[in-house]
């Protein structure tokens, strides 16, 4: 009879073991699963760091455009200025024709300036407008499943056309073609090919234009059924950004991912 409470002890003491280590496994189960998954969740933080750097780094680089356009902007009024007393200067024979050349050369280059930095101060909202409705997109599109080659992706906010096959921005002439038979004037370019801010942030748009055309409009429509049937791929944005100057447009090319 002795023996009954040593065998009780002794399964007293196994269950005890049992019990004691299955919160240890589940633990170990749970620290390895969180070991698997932290590489996947520090590359997404680090992505929309990333993300969020540029967007405010790329504010930043408009904001010092916007300083520069307002010094641009006052060059040529004193070039205007110049030009109407040259204008009077030449009616009474006071300077010749080339000094009167020159006075309007110099308007001209002034506003070429101003122009060039109003084109990327436009490139620079799109490039903010495509990175925030891209990581919008990105994350809808993760949830999703994987989208093969020449298949159409739509979200409230992006429309992505996954072209099978490769398109060069030497093509563009015909997607000019195709807008200006189709509606009658050229196709609007807001940015066309590479650009300094491209080139300063390592975007990739060498292969790609885009255009200030809504996609949900009759334009947009009719320019997105061609560029599929022609197996051009696009990104096409449906809605304006806050903070932004960029609305509705549609991206020609694949992504401009960074490099």
């Amino acid at each position: 009879m002795k023996a009954l409470p040593i065998i009780r002890i002794i399964l007293l003491m196994l269950c005890a073991f049992i019990l004691m280590s299955v919160p240890a496994q589940a633990q170990q189960k749970k620290k390895r699963a969180q070991q698997r998954s932290t590489p996947q969740t520090e590359a997404a933080a680090q992505l929309a760091k990333s993300r969020e750097e540029y967007v405010r780094v790329t504010r930043e680089y408009k904001a010092s455009l916007q300083s520069l356009l307002g010094i641009y902007e006052n060059n040529v009024r004193k070039a205007q200025a110049q030009v109407t007393n040259s204008r009077e200067l030449y009616t009474q024979g006071l300077i010749s024709k080339h000094a009167l050349d020159e006075s309007e050369a110099r308007v001209i280059e002034a506003q070429a300036k101003v122009n060039e930095v109003k084109q990327q101060m436009a490139t620079a909202d799109t490039q903010i407008a495509d990175t925030l409705i891209e990581a919008q997109t990105d994350e809808q599109m993760a949830r999703a499943r994987p989208v093969p080659s020449g298949s159409l992706v739509r979200t409230t906010a992006y429309i992505r056309y996954n072209a099978p096959g490769v398109w060069l921005l030497s093509e563009a002439w015909k997607v000019q073609r195709f807008f200006l038979q189709k509606f009658g004037r050229p196709l609007p370019i807001s940015a066309f090919g590479q650009s300094a801010i491209h080139d300063q942030w390592r975007l990739d748009h060498h292969n790609a234009m885009d255009v200030p055309i809504n996609p949900d409009g009759a334009e947009g429509q009719a320019l997105m059924e061609f560029l599929r049937a022609s197996g051009i791929p696009f990104s096409a944005f449906r809605m304006a950004i806050p903070g932004t100057a960029t609305g509705p447009h549609i991206h020609i090319g694949q992504p401009s991912h960074r490099y």
